[in-house]
């Protein structure tokens, strides 16, 4: 019986990230500002950390894990890198 409740919550939790990533990917798209579109890309790359997640505990295989440590820290370090490029943007 767990293992259906278990499964119907990742099921739920899919469904909610991925309309959550669709409404970030139109931000994404309709800006209107560069910053708006870096925070929703910071937003995509945590939902998929999520997604990665959720995906680990539903299969059980621990590969899933490395996969969102390896999306959290390209996304962060992508976030970082955008930052800085606004940053010089904004002083020259």
């Amino acid at each position: 019986m767990n293992g259906g409740i278990v499964e119907t919550a990742a099921n739920v939790a899919m469904a909610m990230l991925c309309f959550a990533i669709a409404c970030a990917f139109y931000r994404l798209l309709r800006g209107p500002s560069l910053a708006d579109r870096i925070i929703s890309l910071d937003a995509i790359a945590a939902m998929l950390v999520s997604m990665a997640l959720v995906q680990a505990v539903v299969t059980g295989i621990a590969a899933f894990i490395d996969v969102a440590l390896t999306i959290a820290l390209v996304g962060f370090l992508g976030t970082i890198a955008l930052a800085r490029a606004i940053e010089k943007r904004s002083i020259e």
